[in-house]
């Protein structure tokens, strides 16, 4: 199965890459090319990158690419409520990864915040998003349960989180099957991106994918997302 042989709706445009070096170049390129086009045309870029382990090679890729990275701003689509020296921060994670050499002139702006609880913490990151600048590119990644950012299925804020009309910018949200509370970006603040990426890799994510075609965005919420215009960028 490949990922042409999905019923995708109009607006979706698919990758199909070669593996997964070849997908993290691919992705880190197309990425700067917009970067670099937003800087030329507005003076500034704004990109919204997704953590965990898979994405590691793109970071490192984009970290490489000629880019003037002092100006852009980097911020995250979700973040663990931890501070960043924290070894599962994703705010750590790019530190590590992607703002080292040139990259390290970027402007980083990360989700989360110090507060007595995690309802606190979102609506103090909510606040603060006010300041982001209109986000040029999203990267989003997926899980095999279809959450993609830290909009989980089952999440008790997630309806809201959902919501392309909400006013909020960052809600709390929990992941079932891992121990981390979570700070997340809403769809209405992701959905507004100029461009967006989904990377997946593997017949696992295809087949997730092809699952979340034919559910709704409540049980696996990447569906929602499907819906909007949106590159994916797949490798075997």
């Amino acid at each position: 199965m490949a990922i042409s042989d999905l019923q995708l709706p109009e607006g979706v445009q698919t990758h199909q890459l070669a593996d997964s070096s070849v997908l993290a170049s691919t992705l880190a390129n197309d990425v700067a090319q917009r970067l670099r086009s937003a800087i030329e045309h507005k003076g500034h870029a704004c990109v919204v990158l997704s953590g965990g382990r898979s994405p590691v090679p793109f970071l490192e890729q984009l970290a490489q690419q000629p880019l003037d990275w002092s100006k852009v701003t980097v911020s995250l689509a979700d973040e663990r409520w931890v501070p960043v020296e924290h070894e599962d921060s994703n705010a750590g994670l790019l530190a590590r990864h992607l703002l080292q050499g040139a990259a390290a002139q970027a402007t980083f702006f990360g989700l989360y915040q110090p507060a007595a609880d995690l309802e606190r913490a979102a609506q103090l990151t909510d606040a603060a998003l006010a300041e982001l600048p209109p986000i040029d590119v999203l990267v989003l990644g997926m899980g095999d349960d279809g959450h993609t950012a830290s909009l989980f299925p089952g999440s008790p804020h997630l309806s809201e989180g959902l919501d392309p009309h909400s006013p909020r910018r960052c809600l709390p949200m929990l992941a079932p099957s891992v121990p981390h509370q979570r700070l997340s970006m809403t769809r209405a603040l992701l959905a507004s991106a100029a461009f967006t990426a989904l990377s997946v890799q593997g017949p696992g994510k295809l087949a997730a994918l092809r699952a979340a075609l034919a559910t709704d965005a409540q049980r696996m919420p990447i569906h929602a997302f499907l819906h909007d215009p949106l590159d994916i960028y797949w490798c075997p």
